[in-house]
This record gives structure tokens, sequence and C-alpha cells, in this order.
């Protein structure tokens, strides 16, 4: 008979650097849809119409001599 030794080899899942590297991106896209669509990067808009005066200036032809 012969006698075989099996090695089972098993990995560790490692390090869960790449979870929180994912969190943090998540993260960072929230603030800057909130920044952008809600908060005070979204500008200011006023209702109605804005009406702008101005005066242009009269242009005097000067009589032919």
């Amino acid at each position: 008979m012969t006698d075989r030794n099996s090695t089972v080899v098993v990995k560790d899942g490692g390090s869960s650097s790449g979870m929180i590297l994912g969190i943090v991106a998540i993260i960072i896209v929230l603030a800057a849809i909130w920044f952008f669509a809600l908060g005070p990067g979204a500008g200011t808009t006023t209702p109605g119409d804005t009406n702008i005066n101005v005066n242009l200036p009269s242009i005097e032809v000067p009589a032919p001599s």
C-alpha cells in the first residue's frame, strides 16, 4: 500500500483594506453629491425675472464740413 499525505492550503482573507477603501470612496462620493446638489456649492437661484436696465450712451455724428 502506498501512503499518500494530502496538504490543504487555506488562504486567509487578508486585511480589510479594500473594504475600508471602498467605504471611504462611497463617503467621498456622497459628500460631493451633497455639496454640488444641496449644499453651498449648489449656487443661488432667485425665483422670478431679473430686470437689468442699461442706459446706452448716445453717439453724435459730426456734421460734414
